[in-house]
């Protein structure tokens, strides 16, 4: 039997770049010759191909989870029939590489639709449709900078193309705001047993549901300055593999989010009650891709700042098709379901690099791929640009907030009273204002870096600052569906479908679950799965409290009697707080320094303020 091997796309060429680069959706749609070939060759692989062939969007949509079959011949039934059916290796060290092959899949497919497309454009200038397929590549959306995706993915149901032969500008269905199944599969369970196409943020579960596109955007837009913090403090503070790659308990020390609980956070917000929110619907979504795109490229961002750091052998959580719970994985574990040969797959030793996979990011173009230390360096100051501090931490720097003490200390007592001080000078070296901050005009150019090529940058010893953070840990299935846990300072509204927008919102632990209970029975009564997650609190504190420090003695006693929690379903429900005996909320504090010649903050000390939360319940909670 002849497999379908994944090569990943074939070709094609991006200046001071050893393949082509992967484009930020938001210069992709401005990519006219792209763009155009891309939304063609999509709606191609929706409707052109049955869903039952093996290069159809639905069908490289449902390895991630339903319809729960074997694709290629990859296993031929599931090694537990009871638990986790699909390909995906959530919550193990598997993760991020499983998605890599996954991408490239999906991105040969696209790639050969192109090919094929610009071959039927007959125009005076037909041989540039011809150059641009060979380097139409899967764009990624950057939900760390832009936490709202452009209008031709979330609202636009028309979009405007150069269109075949002559390259006439016309109006299209966008396939980039939904999928339509043709027929829905028979193996969906409600509600999308009769859903038509993907929803986000449909507001009912009934056959044709509105979608809240404001609502969502309303979420996200709320979700930015902590969607970037928590990338920041991911790419920057998080040095292991086991506590960057996955969810799951054991952060290394960090107080900082893993890439898959990030991750998770993005398909929640995204989501709503719709697909997104759901694992074992997921990938329908066309978004799925352009967020799974990103999560690769900060794999590759984490990777080259962590030279040397790759998977480290652990056993797999919640197992898949292939892969039993609890078995032993490491990096020659094979990643099924994808071919690298006819009679081999794709694993994580061989994934380390995007170049021979056909596709890279902007943000090497330019650089010594032979020099792991140079890319350390350039790669970090442009993390430090792109994400360094949040938008209140900068607007705390420029603050003169020694200038105007709250009390007429002395001049010497300034700085002890006065954590400001110290919270300018770090948010300095977080945001890299002391050396070159890219402009927003500049954050997608298409991969020009001219930064890199300056000395590297160093901090300098400007005092320390403490970062607070509270950690949250339940267990994954104990809810029974996708949830959220928001955390607030100050007063919380009384109805839960306020409660992931209102002023007091400070950010939430998302947990991304598999809502077929039916068909994952031994998720809900056998694993004590725990996933574990961080929302930074200095952004919120220094917003809301009129503190002028930092310092433990001062803000605790503030988050005691202000810091708050609740739980709330994806479909808006809210969780009473009594049935989740798990969940553990614990805040923690870190010193930072920035000591000479150091590229981002330094941990100097931790401390576990239980004090904030211990024996602390929310109840009484009303329903949106």
């Amino acid at each position: 039997m002849s497999r379908f091997v994944v090569t990943g796309a074939k070709g094609g060429h991006t200046q001071g770049a050893q393949a082509p680069n992967r484009l930020e959706i938001n210069d992709f749609v401005k990519n006219e010759l792209h763009f155009s070939l891309y939304v063609q060759a999509l709606q191609s692989i929706y409707t052109n191909k049955r869903q039952d062939e093996i290069d159809s969007f639905f069908q490289i949509g449902g390895i991630h989870g339903l319809p729960y079959v074997s694709w290629d011949g990859s296993g031929g039934k599931p090694v537990d029939p009871d638990a986790w059916e699909g390909y995906c290796t959530h919550g193990d060290v598997l993760f991020p590489t499983f998605h890599r092959p996954y991408m490239i899949l999906l991105e040969q497919v696209i790639q050969r639709e192109a090919v094929k497309i610009a071959a039927t454009y007959t125009s005076a200038d037909a041989q540039k449709y011809k150059d641009a397929a060979e380097n139409v590549r899967q764009p990624y959306w950057d939900w760390a900078r832009n936490s709202v995706p452009p209008a031709e993915v979330i609202s636009m149901d028309q979009v405007t193309i150069l269109a075949a032969p002559d390259g006439r500008k016309v109006k299209v269905s966008n396939p980039l705001r939904r999928y339509t199944f043709h027929p829905i599969d028979k193996s969906f369970p409600r509600p999308y047993n009769q859903w038509k196409s993907t929803y986000r943020y449909p507001t009912s579960t009934s056959a044709n549901p509105t979608e809240d596109i404001d609502g969502m955007k309303r979420t996200l837009q709320k979700a930015q300055s902590q969607i970037r913090s928590t990338t920041y403090n991911m790419l920057t503070r998080v040095d292991t593999w086991p506590a960057f790659s996955n969810h799951t308990v054991g952060d290394g020390g960090s107080s900082s989010n893993s890439l898959e609980a990030i991750h998770d956070g993005i398909h929640v917000d995204v989501g709503g009650r719709g697909h997104m929110s759901d694992p074992s619907v997921a990938a329908f979504d066309p978004i799925f891709f352009m967020h799974h795109a990103n999560v690769d490229r900060l794999l590759s961002l984490w990777s080259a700042l962590h030279p040397g750091t790759w998977v480290t052998p652990n056993t797999s959580q919640d197992g898949t098709w292939t892969i039993p719970a609890g078995a032993p994985i490491d990096e020659n574990t094979s990643l099924t379901p994808f071919w690298n040969s006819q009679t081999s797959y794709w694993v994580s030793a061989n994934v380390g690099t995007t170049a021979p996979l056909g596709y890279t990011y902007p943000e090497f173009n330019g650089l010594d791929a032979s020099n792991p230390s140079a890319i350390q360096t350039a790669i970090g100051r442009i993390v430090n640009q792109l994400y360094g501090g949040g938008g209140r931490s900068r607007g705390f720097a420029a603050m003169n907030l020694a200038a105007t003490p709250t009390s007429k200390a002395p001049a010497s007592e300034a700085k002890v009273q006065n954590g400001g001080v110290q919270e300018g000078a770090n948010a300095a070296v977080r945001s890299f204002a002391a050396s070159s901050v890219t402009p927003e005009s500049q954050s997608h150019n298409g991969g020009a870096h001219p930064e890199v090529d300056q000395a590297p940058f160093t901090a300098t010893d400007a005092g320390d600052v403490w970062e607070w953070t509270a950690r949250i840990r339940v267990k994954k299935y104990e809810v029974g569906s996708s949830f959220s846990v928001p955390i607030f300072l100050g007063s919380v509204p009384e109805h839960s479908g306020e409660w992931l927008t209102c002023d007091h919102f400070v950010g939430a632990h998302h947990a991304f679950v598999n809502g077929s209970a039916e068909r994952c029975a031994n998720c809900r009564t056998q694993q004590n799965l725990t996933l574990e997650g961080f929302v930074h609190l200095n952004d919120a504190i220094i917003e809301h409290s009129g503190l002028h420090s930092l310092e433990p003695s001062v803000v605790e006693p503030y988050l005691t009697r202000e810091l708050h929690w609740r739980v709330v379903k994806v479909s808006g429900d809210a969780v009473d707080l009594s049935q989740l005996p798990s969940l553990e909320v614990t805040v923690i504090a870190t010193r930072l320094g920035s000591p000479p010649g150091a590229m981002f903050p330094v941990p100097q000390e931790t401390r576990h303020c239980h004090g904030v939360t211990r024996g602390r319940e929310s109840s009484g909670v009303q329903q949106a």
